[in-house]
């Protein structure tokens, strides 16, 4: 049963989970930046997707992302307290990653695909809007990678993000959110891709829930929000929690993420 009032959030059974990276990596001032495969707790993640196809679901079980203790009969999570801080200053999303394609090639050719399903990680398992589709590269790139996305919309409609251009030589664990095409409000699941001009380099798609954000105006400070502040969003048993840095400079530097979940 959902909880919808202040003293279902205190009578509700908590957990307190971390997301923090004791390693820091290059990265372009004012540009996203993935720090999954970096070490830290939890360690580190790997990467590079494991298919180019159907794609795949990462959960809380994935190396990388932070264990979520199993909710009772019934229990809805939520996320009740979040605390950002690093060591520059920034800004930092939360995310859960409900699907990761790739490591796909430069020159990237595959259409047809069906794409394996994350139904059971939306709200109400029908809920596609407001999900975001995002590039990492996974290897260093050269010249500008050109990437055409097909994908099934938030009503299930094929559509597609025409042809994008990323900026000219990606770093490793650089990422760039896609824009969807004019109209849609969310994302289903890729189809198909198409990637032009690059030489070199290997990149994954990812699907994204947002959970929260915060801006870290300098460096060690932190930005505490509670349940008001972070909007309450639900969160899963399986959620597959991931966090963005950009950093003011070229370096994302220790961020950690302390998260507060309720259910009940």
């Amino acid at each position: 049963m959902a909880i919808t009032t202040i003293d279902g959030i205190i009578g509700g059974a908590k957990q307190r989970i971390s997301l923090y990276k004791s390693a820091s990596r290059t990265s372009v001032a004012s540009a996203g930046c993935s720090v999954f495969d970096l070490a830290g707790s939890p360690g580190a993640g790997t990467l590079a997707g494991t298919s180019t196809t159907t794609g795949t679901v990462p959960t809380d079980a994935t190396s990388g992302c932070p264990t979520i203790n199993a909710f009772g009969g019934g229990a809805t999570g939520n996320i009740s307290r979040l605390e950002f801080n690093n060591t520059v200053a920034c800004r930092i999303l939360l995310y859960d990653c409900l699907w990761k394609g790739g490591a796909y090639a430069f020159n990237v050719s595959t259409s047809g695909n069906s794409p394996t399903s994350f139904s059971s990680r939306i709200p109400g398992g029908t809920d596609y809007t407001g999900l975001e589709l995002w590039y990492e590269q996974v290897t260093a790139g050269t010249l500008v990678q050109n990437v055409n996305v097909t994908y099934n919309d938030q009503g299930g409609a094929s559509s597609t993000t025409g042809v994008f251009a990323m900026p000219a030589a990606m770093i490793l664990g650089r990422m760039h959110q896609i824009p969807l095409a004019a109209g849609d409000t969310g994302i289903q699941g890729v189809t198909g891709v198409a990637g032009t001009v690059a030489s070199a380099g290997t990149f994954n798609l990812l699907i994204m829930r947002p959970l929260g954000q915060a801006r870290i105006r300098v460096a060690n400070d932190a930005v505490i929000q509670d349940a008001l502040a972070t909007g309450f969003p639900q969160v899963f048993a399986d959620s597959a929690l991931m966090m963005i840095v950009v950093a003011d400079s070229t370096a994302t530097q220790l961020p950690e993420i302390v998260i507060d979940i309720v259910n009940g």
